[in-house]
């Protein structure tokens, strides 16, 4: 059982592979929101999802005309209320994002998110829990 001591956004921030999340999550203005009372459970794609998307997606996604976009690409990652890895093992659901799309959970092998693999799940923190997956989630519209 871990005892979390730190908020999902300086949980991220202090696990390393999570630089282009937490920069993404600072152009969005989301920070605060991440920092709040939740519980939330964030899929939190790595540095290394972010890297697959074609080049200058991610420069492109900071920049703050395209601040809307960001959060809506954001927010598709985050799900109201604390959900661990063993709460939907053998489950198939669609909960709804904080963004309001469906997800797709599909953990009758592992945990998959709308196509992504959580690769490392229930990183706890004091307002909710990170599963690190390994590709980023695009809205459908």
């Amino acid at each position: 059982m871990s005892h979390p001591e730190h908020d999902i956004v300086d949980t991220a921030v202090a696990a390393g592979s999570f630089k282009t999340l937490v920069a993404a999550v600072t152009a969005a203005g989301l920070v605060e929101t991440l920092k709040g009372a939740g519980p939330f459970t964030v899929f939190a794609p790595s540095d290394d999802a972010f890297a697959k998307l074609p080049a200058g997606t991610v420069e492109s996604l900071v920049e703050p005309e395209n601040k809307a976009k960001l959060t809506k690409i954001l927010t598709l990652h985050v799900m109201a209320g604390k959900v661990m890895a063993k709460d939907v093992a053998g489950k198939k659901l669609t909960p709804a994002s904080v963004e309001g799309e469906e997800l797709h959970v599909d953990g009758t092998h592992g945990v998959v998110v709308n196509g992504a693999t959580v690769v490392t799940a229930d990183i706890e923190c004091t307002n909710g829990v990170i599963h690190l997956i390994n590709t980023v989630i695009m809205p459908k519209g």
